[in-house]
């Protein structure tokens, strides 16, 4: 067993693209029409381009449960999911050159150093360097 795709609840698939294409580097794989002004929409990352695909799912915009609880997530400041990078602060540093924001800098945590930001479409995403 393995893990092929993975999912982040999106509320503007266009905005999100731009977002995880531009600023955080993702190329896109999939972007197929799927009805209703929704996109079966993946990205891989750039440095492992067979690796999982990240789908951008407009499942707040269609299912209450979903959008509760991206909310309740992103108010307690919980990160939806996680990236792992080379170096957190090189990466800090280009990302806030960017414009994103972050509601944690730099933060060394026992074998890991962390970064927590928000993804402009709902979601703080968490960075992690394994020191």
């Amino acid at each position: 067993m393995k893990v092929t795709l993975i999912s982040i609840p999106v509320r503007d698939q266009e905005k999100a693209l731009n977002f995880y294409t531009q600023k955080l580097g993702f190329i896109k794989r999939k972007d197929e029409p799927l009805g209703g002004g929704n996109r079966w929409l993946t990205l891989v990352s750039e440095e492992w381009q067979d690796g999982p695909e990240l789908l951008l799912e407009p499942a707040p915009n269609h299912f209450e449960p979903s959008k509760v609880y991206q909310d309740a997530l992103l108010e307690a400041g919980i990160p939806w999911t996680q990236f792992d990078v080379k170096n957190i602060d090189s990466e800090y540093e280009r990302l806030k050159e960017l414009g994103v924001e972050f509601s944690v800098k730099p933060t060394k945590m026992g074998t890991v150093k962390i970064v927590v930001f928000n993804d402009t479409c709902g979601n703080n995403i968490q960075l992690v360097e394994e020191l």
